[in-house]
């Protein structure tokens, strides 16, 4: 009794290992490289902060290649990615992502975006937090024809913080007394 596969069976298996381990080395790289292009884009995906009772707590972004700074944050202790946009009046949230957020619409509002006027809708953000810096009672914008799942991290948020850019760096500085909340007297009103 011959135990020996037929000499086109060989191939035929041959080939298919063949094939396999190429689709296999080639879905490697694909993932490796999809990996390398999320750190460009968003080279602070892992925010460190020290944080120490009584002190001002601090971030430091690194720009990406693109020259923005983008980072890995928090929505009412969901994680997504900011866009740090200083003309951007509020925090703006693609209308998608507010859904998956359940974020509730509130007043219909015009917009004024680098693409003309648009209708959005209001919303509160009850915790917005980029590392150890969280603050509470945020005003948002959900905006429906805004592409994507990046969140313009604007003023409504930013403009409670100290910001310093330094060449390819920017800190952000939370400088009011303990803790990682914004006091009844800095909270945010209609």
């Amino acid at each position: 009794m011959n135990n020996h596969l037929p000499e086109n069976a060989n191939r035929r298996l041959g080939k298919g290992m063949m094939i396999a381990a190429w689709v296999l080395a080639l879905g490697m790289l694909t993932l490796f490289f999809n990996g390398v292009l999320d750190r460009q884009h968003n080279p602070n995906q892992q925010l460190n902060t020290a944080i120490v009772p009584d002190e001002p707590q601090e971030v430091v972004l690194v720009r990406n290649k693109q020259g923005h700074y983008v980072a890995t944050g928090g929505i009412n202790g969901e994680a997504v990615v900011f866009l740090l946009d200083t003309g951007a009046t509020d925090v703006a949230i693609p209308q998608a992502l507010a859904r998956r957020l359940n974020l509730k619409r509130g007043a219909e509002v015009i917009s004024n975006t680098e693409n003309g006027q648009v209708t959005a809708w209001r919303t509160r953000l009850d915790r917005v937090n980029l590392g150890g810096i969280e603050l509470t009672n945020i005003r948002g914008s959900i905006l429906p024809g805004m592409e994507g799942d990046e969140v313009l991290l604007g003023m409504s948020f930013l403009k409670q913080l100290e910001l310093i850019q330094r060449g390819d760096s920017l800190t952000i500085r939370q400088t009011f007394g303990s803790g990682t909340s914004v006091p009844q007297s800095v909270r945010l009103q209609d």
